[in-house]
This record gives C-alpha cells, structure tokens and sequence, in this order.
C-alpha cells in the first residue's frame, strides 16, 4: 500500500460510490534527493534547582537564573495506574520468537518467605549470591508478593553502573510526576524522605559509605538489593540485614536440566549432569545452559535421521517433540554428548549452533562490552529484517541475562566469546554500532527517554572508538565525535546527567584525537555548564574558561556568547568580578564596570618642566603601588572597555592641559640675588622719584625687558575683581588678603593665563616656596624629589647672568620654542622674569 495514498480509495472512488476530486499531480522526487530541508535543532528546556537549563545541540546549552514565573512547584505523587505503567517500563521487553515456557523457581522458597516478612517489617535486606545463581529471579518474586506492603507500592531500580545521586534521582522520579524536572540536593533530600516504598534494587555496585547515604536519605522506603560477593559490604552500624543465596542441591539442579531440556533424562545423561553439578557448584545458570545444549543436540538427532527416513522433502516432526529413546547406538554415537569442558564453557558451542543473525547479535554484544542491542536496532545492525528474533533464541540458550530494562551477555559468556574468536573485530563492529546510533539519536522522533534508554550501548560504543580516534580527511567527520556530539543533549534532556559527563569527557578526548577545535570547545562548554548545575564553581569556570579560548581561536561568536553569559553566571553566584577579555577588542556583553573608577594604572601626572639639554616631553604617570582584583583581572589598557578608554583619554587630555598652566608659574627660578626678581608686576612699598609717589615703574602693556621676555602679562586680581595696579598700598597675594612678604615681592611670577580664563595663583604662606607644592625643593606638582626647579640653596643655583638666558617666545597656544642655546653649565632651570621658558 502506498503510504501518501489513501488505501481503497486510491482508485478514485470514494466509499459511497462517487468519484472522488482529481488530486493534484505530485512534483518530481528526484529534486527531493538532493534538496533536503535541514531538521530544526531539538531544543529542551529543564529546571535544575534554582537555574533555567536550555539544552541547546547547536552552540551549547544555555543556563540562567530560572525567572519566578517558570519555577515548577511542589511535585505531586503518582497514582497507582501510573506506577504500574512505571514498573512495567522498568523490566526487560519479551524477546520475540520462539518462546519457551518460564522455569519454575526451585528451592527458594525458605529465601522468599524469610525476605518478605523482614520487608513487612520495615527492615532493609541485602541479598548476596554469585552470578548466576538466580538472584534477579528470586526479586520478581518477592516484589509481587510486596505490592501492598507500602503506601508507594513497589519500585524497581537498577544499580547497574549507576551511583547513589543516581539512584535518588531515579527513585524521586519514579515515584513522583515532575516532567523536565530535577531538583537539587536540597530539594531532593527533602522530597525522598517522605516516600514510602519497597525499594527492589538490584545488581548494586556500592557499599559502606554510599550505601548509607542512599539509605540515610529515604528512612521511610525498605530496600531489598541483590549483589554479588564482589560488592563491598554495608557499614558495620548500618541496619542491614544479610541473606546469602547458594546453589541448588543436586535433586533442584537434575529438576531444572530436565525442564529446560522438555523431557526425562537418559542414564547417560543423568550421569552427565552429575559430573557438571559438581563442577558448577549448583548454579541454576550453568544448568539452564547445559539444557540448552542437550536441546540442541536432539534437534540434530531428530533432524539426521529425518532427513533419512522422510527424504528432504517429506514433512519431519517438530523440532520441539519429546526425545524418542527408541533411538539406536549408532544414532546416538553421531551426535555424541558434550564433554565436560564444553558444558563448563558452553558459550562458543552454543553459538555455532544458532542463526547467523544471532551469531552477529553476539559479535555486537561483544563489541559493545556485554550489552546486547535492542531488539528493535538489530535489524539496521545485522542487516535482516528478521533478526529481532535472534533475542529470542539467545535467551532461550541462557546466553543473556536482564538487566534493568535491556539484556546484557550473561555471566562468563563475554570471556568465553572472546576465547573463541568473537572479539577479533571489535573496533568494526562498534564503528557500525557508532554510526547507527548517531543517526537514530539525532532523529527527530526518538525521544530523550529512548535515548537514556540505550545509554549503556552508546557509551560502550564510545569507550571502544576513543582510544582509536584519528583525524578524518577533508570533508569527512569523526564517527566518535559524532555519536558523542548526538547523544549528549538526549542525555541532559532525558536528566541521565550521569551519562552526559561520560559523553562529553568521552567526546572532548575523541576531539583532541581527531583534531577538532570547535568540538573540543563544546565538550568544554557543556562541562562547564554541567559543574555549574551541580554547583562546583570551580571546576565550571576552568572548563568554561578553557571552551572560550577555545572558541576565540575557533572565531565561533555565537558560542563565544553562550560562554560568557555562563562565566558570568558563575562570576555572579561566586561573587568575583571576572575581566572578559576578547582578543578581537569587542566589548564584553553583560561586563558592566564602574565608570567612575580610577583606571588601573593611575591618574597621569601633568608633564614635567623641561630638562636642560633635552627637547623631549616625558609622560610620567601614577602606577597603582598594590594591585587590585579588578587590576588584575582586566590586565592593563586591554581590560578596558571602549567607553572606558574613551574616557581614560578625556582624563589625560585634561590633566595635560592643567599640568600646562600649573607648569607655567612652577618652573621660575626664585633666587632672591637674581635682579631680574628686583622689579614685580605688584608695585613695590619703596619711596620713589615718580610722580605716584611709590618709586616703581608703572608697568607699560607691550615693553619688554632686556632678556626678551613680555613683562606685561595681567596682575592678580584685586579686591574688586579687577587687573591693574592697586591704589591700596597694602601689597596683596592675589586673594585680596595682606601678603606675608614685607617686601612686597612674590616667590614667583604668576602664571600666564590663557586669553579666555583667567588663572589665579593660590595663596602662599612660604616665601621661597614656588608651585602648589610644600616642598621647598621640588617644583611642579610631581612627587619626584629629583626634579629640576627652583630652590633655596644659593649654591645649587647660582645666579644667571640675564644676557645669556635664553629667550623664549610665549605663543597664545601655550607651545614654547627655543631661540637660543641651553646653558649647561649649572643644574637649574634658566631663569627668566615674567613668564617661564618651560611651556607646553
């Protein structure tokens, strides 16, 4: 039947007998071969504790503080029809097939009574016995005759590779509806306590203190756990009661041959079984197996002498008829019994005996490290439609065992498989496995749950490709980076987070082998992001730190986002302020600084005076003396921001421009013996010749001394505000306050003031002293004691003969030019009247 058209009515008649309309004509299908529309990315959205997780299979999954309105509340129980359809999803499918009848459990009875009624009375049971001896049998069991021991019914788990978080985290689940949930570790604790349940766990790998934990947290459930003698034992103070489990006596062990077998045994083969008891110890495996193989060898028998009696083409009996003793010798001596080593080992027996398909869903298993593929993969694996039958026939030969939900290769088979040739191709098999399950996991209808399903297989398959990762040629990808790049979102979306570690460590190895830049950054990332879920804060920033160097080199921008919002998020729950550095100088999103903060390397200071035989300026600026934590996370001028650097340069251009003007009146030279200090802009107190009655010479605006300089720059402000000569004969520092010099002379000439604002020299209580500064022996507003200036001591700065100074221009942009050579000869500045030769 054509799956677009309608079944019977493909003819154009509908139902009622009328003619249905013409359908339109479908296009070609040969565009659609080559003009594949892309899937969409399968994006899920959970909330783990108190983070909104965004898993995101393209650039990384995204995390963020969960907003109020999308915060889940408390989960609700379960009812008793979805526990039920819980229980029933935790055990093994029906292998499909030939099935033989269930065997009945022998000699347990005293076990399965003795558990139930420690279970009835809250107490928790541990059950030992070696593989194969019918552990996980003896569990059905009792967990049916426990259905109404506890108000939460009965819960099936399995420890298989699974640890106690694991195993709190499934039972939170199993008993409560929380979809797309995963509460932290808080949370959990407090919603395990109140659920009352008969716990079945079986095929535990922990004890002592883990076990205690799992316990400690869930006081009101009764575990009954199953584990092998390997498993270490409960804590010495732990509540625990043990149950050993044995083998069958050897009555229980002929019992179970013959059921497995359908008929009575032979003498022969009674005597058979005897010889295999004692090798065996008992164990109902061993037993079920060596029926196997009895079973086997009468459908050979049967068939020989069928083919002899009927001829090929005449109707045999069935391949299922009971043993027909009437055989003779020589009938029996063709297929003769199996020798004492090969039903200690009967695996490669076994198995040369089966279907192809079963033969290559052992080869699988073997690849796989013991877990057999679901039955619904292995017709893609093996390449026969029919091949989900070969489940059937491997459990009918004990071959494989359940574990959880899915089959593993039974006790001992996996050695006695790879013995006999098995293992050989281990690194083919697994390669077509890896390529089958990315394809299936990356599909848009195989849902999260499916995946976590088959989460052993797809590891297994991992952990054999990794170590023989290579580069792939051009244009071809790494089927190991693949598989872990597909199944890694199913398993954080399906919240088995145990398997997502394990893939992306898997995953991140697999890259670097391959060569992969931009899928190492992704391992990174999700393992950053992953840490940060569990809260190791730590751990997150070094894994997310790694991805962004990673990313930056892979110039993978959109990734490079993801990274910084999940480095901010653990900045912010850290409480450190991290410095996001780009390479490419683009600006941090979500980086916010304080604008008014002081840049890391200080405040620059305003340009020295000039020194002598030198024309070039020096910047000297402030380094911070004790580095701070934003210093050092910014690391310098590259931790700015674009607007911080834009204001950074607005400081320095205005402190330069202050450091000018202040620099004009700083560089002077005050030695008290140099005439040219004799005559002030400020009238003198001296009896004079002139008709003001004051012997100065009214300065005129234009002259100019004998050295070139102007004299006649603007007076300090008087009281009124004004410039000029005061008619108050009291001298003034310039603040409209009595100056402290009785001479009436000041330390130093004013400082030019530019021709649009006026510039005011602040008041001076030291005569000698010049500049804003309290240092007699520095000049300028610099800290540096060795500067040049002027200074008190007349032996350090002789007086200058004023013919030989030079003679400096003052522009009315403030530049400064030299007209004249610069007297080397003493270590002060050139002095000059008026204006100062050092001006920028």
């Amino acid at each position: 039947m054509d799956p677009i058209d309608r079944g019977p009515e493909e003819y154009g008649h509908d139902g009622d007998g009328t003619a249905s309309p013409q359908r339109q004509p479908r296009e070609p299908l040969t565009p659609d071969f080559g003009q594949h529309t892309p899937a969409l990315a399968r994006t899920v959205q959970l909330v783990t504790g108190d983070f909104l997780l965004t898993v995101n299979p393209v650039d990384g999954s995204e995390i963020e503080a969960c907003p109020p309105g999308q915060r889940p509340g408390r989960p609700a129980k379960r009812s008793a029809a979805d526990r039920a359809e819980t229980d029933r999803a935790a055990k093994p499918p029906v292998p499909p097939g030939l099935n033989r009848p269930e065997l009945p459990l022998l000699e347990r009875q005293e076990e399965r009574e003795r558990l139930v009624r420690l279970l009835a009375r809250g107490r928790s049971v541990r059950l030992t016995g070696p593989s194969g001896s019918g552990r996980t049998s003896l569990l059905d069991l009792v967990a049916e005759d426990c259905l109404d021991l506890a108000p939460d019914g009965v819960i099936r788990l399995t420890g298989f590779h699974r640890t106690a978080t694991d195993l709190l985290y499934d039972l939170f689940h199993a008993v409560y509806d929380a979809p797309l949930h995963r509460p932290d570790r808080e949370e959990l604790l407090a919603l395990t306590r109140e659920i009352g349940a008969v716990v079945v766990l079986d095929d535990i790998e922990f004890g002592a203190a883990a076990l205690d934990e799992l316990l400690d947290a869930t006081p009101e459930c009764a575990f009954l756990i199953a584990a092998t003698p390997e498993v270490p034992a409960p804590s010495a103070d732990s509540a625990i009661e043990e149950v050993f489990l044995g083998g069958l006596g050897r009555p229980g062990a002929v019992e179970v041959l013959e059921r497995a077998v359908g008929r009575v045994l032979t003498e022969e083969e009674a005597n058979w079984a005897g010889d295999l008891y004692f090798e065996s110890e008992g164990l109902p495996l061993r037993f079920v197996q060596a029926g196997a193989l009895l079973r086997q060898r009468d459908e050979l028998r049967v068939g020989t002498s069928a083919v002899e009696e009927f001829g090929v083409f005449q109707d045999a009996p069935p391949v299922d008829a009971p043993f027909d003793a009437s055989l003779d010798a020589d009938e029996e001596d063709a297929v003769p019994l199996p020798s004492l080593g090969e039903a200690a080992a009967p695996a490669p027996l076994l198995a040369s005996r089966l279907s192809a398909s079963a033969r290559a869903t052992l080869r699988f298993a073997v690849a796989l490290g013991g877990e057999v593929p679901h039955q619904a993969h292995l017709p893609a694996l093996v390449g026969d439609t029919h091949a989900d039958a070969a489940l059937g026939e491997l459990a009918g030969c004990g071959l494989v065992s359940p574990v959880g939900s899915r089959y593993r290769l039974a006790a001992g088979v996996q050695t006695q498989l790879e013995a006999a040739g098995y293992g050989d191709d281990v690194e083919s098999g697994a390669l077509i496995a890896a390529l089958h399950y990315s394809w299936w996991a990356g599909h848009p209808s195989v849902t999260p749950e499916r995946v976590c399903a088959e989460a052993d297989a797809l590891l297994a398959a991992l952990s054999a490709l990794v170590p023989a990762t290579t580069p792939p040629g051009e244009g071809e990808e790494s089927a190991t980076v693949e598989l872990a790049r597909t199944a890694a979102p199913a398993f954080a979306a399906g919240l088995h987070w145990s398997a997502w570690e394990q893939a992306l460590r898997s995953g991140a190895e697999a890259a670097v082998l391959a060569e992969v830049v931009g899928e190492q950054a992704y391992f990174h990332h999700e393992l950053g992001v992953l840490a940060l879920c569990e809260g190791d804060l730590d751990r997150a920033r070094a894994e997310l730190e790694t991805s962004l160097g990673l990313r930056e080199a892979a110039a993978d921008k959109r990734g490079t986002v993801a990274g910084r919002r999940a480095l901010a998020l653990v900045a912010d729950r850290s409480g450190i302020t991290l410095g996001l550095v780009s390479t490419s100088g683009e600006e941090v999103p979500d980086a916010r600084y304080e604008e008014s903060a002081s840049p890391p390397g200080g405040i620059p200071a305003p340009f020295p005076p000039l020194q002598p035989a030198s024309e070039t300026y020096t910047l000297v600026s402030h380094q911070a003396s004790t580095p701070t934590p934003h210093n050092k996370a910014r690391g310098g001028l590259r931790g700015y921001a674009r607007r911080n650097l834009v204001a950074a340069g607005a400081g320095v251009l205005l402190a330069a421009v202050l450091g000018t003007v202040v620099t004009l009146g700083a560089t002077s030279n005050n030695n008290a013996d140099n005439p040219s200090d004799k005559v002030g802009v400020n009238p003198s107190a001296s009896q004079g010749t002139d008709d003001d009655s004051l012997g100065a010479d009214p300065a005129k605006k234009g002259d100019k001394t004998d050295t070139g300089t102007a004299t006649s720059s603007p007076t300090d402000p008087g009281p009124d505000g004004t410039y000029g000569t005061s008619d108050d004969p009291t001298p003034t520092d310039g603040t409209g306050q009595p100056s402290d010099n009785p001479s009436g002379t000041r330390g130093g000439t004013s400082p030019t003031p530019s021709r649009s604002t006026p510039t005011t020299k602040p008041p001076s209580t030291n005569p000698t002293t010049t500049g804003p500064t309290d240092d007699p022996t520095t000049t300028g507003p610099t800290d540096d004691p060795t500067t040049t200036g002027p200074t008190d001591d007349p032996t350090t700065a002789p007086p200058t003969d004023t013919s030989t100074a030079p003679s400096t221009q003052t522009s009315a942009s403030g530049e400064a030019s030299s007209s004249a050579p610069v007297d080397t000869t003493s270590s002060a500045a050139p002095a000059s009247s008026g204006a100062s030769g050092a001006v920028i």
